[in-house]
């Protein structure tokens, strides 16, 4: 199937999600499961901690939090009500809890409406089919552009008739500021897809919309002796492929590893894979996206036939008074919200930030994004100055947010007109489909739980959350908000699952609440070198 296709499937089934998703009963009947079952309160516990504070007190006695820090809220959605609170004020790494914040400033200021625009411009004369100066292709800061988008850009200028330009391809990103990397982003994660650089001028290899990478396979050779075959998605000549790798024996031992060496776009092939061996497939960031989007331009325009000479220049603006040739707009916000939010996608938390402060402000820097989320934030009666934000995806790891803070918020939302559009976005526990349940597609199902709780998670090395709405079962909408920091273990998500499996089972209007117990992982205590968002690790692992 072709990246086009796919490209329009996707975007197809992520529209057909919005509505699926609404539709979703919220609550279910009570499922009886064995990895979920009910647990008694500590001994000594007084008639006090039979309800849903002895409940959670609970699970969070787990040995797994042992030194830990765990800030977490429970509350009424219709009235605010708090019906537990526990270090509510401490300020922890949310991770990718982050992302509720900067998802609802988007909302609000840009509109769910919203959508980036890609142009290409020129001031040049038009003779026939030549046209006499230079061609611009300015960004708009879209991060869902696709190849197939760029081929669509050039097929409008061949059927413009232009068949020749004069002057040079010139790639305007100005639209944003040249910073391309967050603050406090780990050094060793620069080549990492999930960590990609930041420009107004992008390519996503993918439908899930990874924009600033590429795709490389590589696959055993023939023979032994041979070298790996190399694949590249999209094609561009951006990058270059060294491939230092060999094909053994079969049934030899896999070493294969891709790489791009840091600063340059270089990416190594290195170690030996067997014949007959699987492909090994990685995500890879570019240096410099704003190269590599011309780069695929370029070639689109040479597939249609349009000559530009030279090659591209960067980072130059558009004149003024230049005119619009060909034009590509984005899927709505309304829709982006889904791949962004189910899929928690980094590179779209930190585009829309840059957005947010260009279109407040002028100004399309963190700074100035930062400023107009924290604004909001305030309006909406979030206390921002018990918190601190520094990027729009939570991989920084200077985030500190109160638990309270974030439940503030998730209830404020709820009276927004474009609330439904983004409680839509959250992932939905134990839905199978990937572009409903996103990371949330494989946890607490068998529960009560399941296609009820809605909520976003959060991951980072010794730094989980998972925030969001769930019903009881007397039908009473709660909101929730679990943040979990400096704990050893690799996983803390079956901690966080049975807080919110305990909400769903339980009558929170009265009566006795027995905590749901939280399932250990094997290496549960060893520490893991790195933890992060399930769809961060790629293929998806959710």
């Amino acid at each position: 199937m072709s990246l086009n296709r796919r490209g329009h499937l996707c975007r197809d089934r992520f529209r057909r999600s919005v509505l699926a998703a609404r539709t979703w009963p919220l609550t279910l009947g009570l499922v009886a499961a064995l990895t979920w079952s009910g647990g008694s309160a500590p001994a000594g516990a007084g008639p006090a901690d039979t309800g849903l504070k002895g409940a959670i007190d609970t699970i969070l006695a787990d040995s797994r939090m042992d030194g830990g820090a765990a800030s977490v809220v429970v509350a009424d959605a219709a009235t605010g009500e708090r019906l537990y609170e526990r270090d509510a004020g401490d300020r922890l790494m949310p991770a990718s809890n982050t992302k509720l914040a900067t998802s609802a400033a988007a909302m609000a200021l840009l509109g769910p409406g919203y959508r980036f625009r890609t142009e290409v411009l020129s001031t040049g004369r038009r003779h026939g089919p030549v046209l006499h100066g230079d061609l611009y292709l300015r960004g708009g800061g879209d991060p869902t552009t696709l190849a197939s988008d760029y081929r669509r850009l050039a097929t409008q200028l061949r059927e413009s008739g232009i068949r020749r330009v004069t002057g040079r391809l010139v790639a305007d990103d100005t639209r944003f500021d040249t910073r391309r990397l967050g603050r406090s982003w780990a050094a060793d994660d620069e080549s990492s897809y999930y960590s990609a650089q930041i420009s107004p001028l992008t390519v996503a290899p993918d439908t899930d919309y990874d924009s600033g990478t590429v795709v490389v396979e590589a696959s055993p050779g023939a023979a032994p002796g041979d070298r790996p075959k190399v694949k590249l998605t999209p094609p561009n000549d951006y990058v270059r492929i060294d491939v230092r790798g060999g094909t053994v024996l079969a049934g030899g031992t896999d070493t294969l590893a891709v790489e791009r060496e840091h600063g340059t776009n270089t990416i190594v092939v290195t170690g030996d894979v067997p014949v007959g061996g699987s492909t090994t497939k990685e995500w890879v960031s570019v240096w410099e996206p704003t190269g590599y989007a011309a780069a695929v331009f370029a070639g689109a325009l040479a597939e249609q036939g349009v000559r530009v000479s030279g090659t591209p220049r960067l980072g130059r603006p558009a004149p003024p008074g230049a005119k619009v040739l060909a034009t590509h707009s984005s899927m709505p916000l309304r829709e982006l919200m889904l791949p962004f939010m189910k899929l928690s996608n980094n590179m779209h938390a930190e585009a829309l930030t840059k957005a947010i402060g260009y279109e407040t402000s002028g100004s399309g820097t963190w700074s100035a994004g930062l400023t107009a989320i924290d604004d909001y934030l305030r309006k909406e009666g979030v206390d921002t100055a018990k918190l601190r934000q520094a990027d729009g995806s939570g991989l920084s790891r200077m985030n500190v947010f109160p638990a309270g803070q974030l439940a503030r918020l998730l209830l404020a939302v709820r009276d927004a007109p474009w609330y439904a559009d983004w409680h839509a976005s959250l992932p939905v526990a134990c839905d199978p489909d990937r572009a409903v349940g996103g990371t949330l597609r494989t946890r607490m199902c068998g529960t009560p739980a399941a296609l009820n709780a809605r909520a976003k998670t959060g991951t980072l090395t010794g730094a989980s959350a998972l925030s969001g709405y769930v019903e009881d079962a007397a039908g009473r909408e709660l909101v929730f908000s679990i943040v979990l920091n400096n704990h050893l273990a690799s996983s803390v998500k079956s901690i966080e699952d049975a807080i919110v499996v305990t909400l769903a089972r339980s009558d929170t209007a009265g009566g006795p609440i027995a905590a749901a117990v939280a399932p250990a992982l094997r290496n549960g205590h060893r520490p893991a070198p790195a933890d992060l968002e399930c769809t961060w690790r790629k293929p998806d692992v959710c």
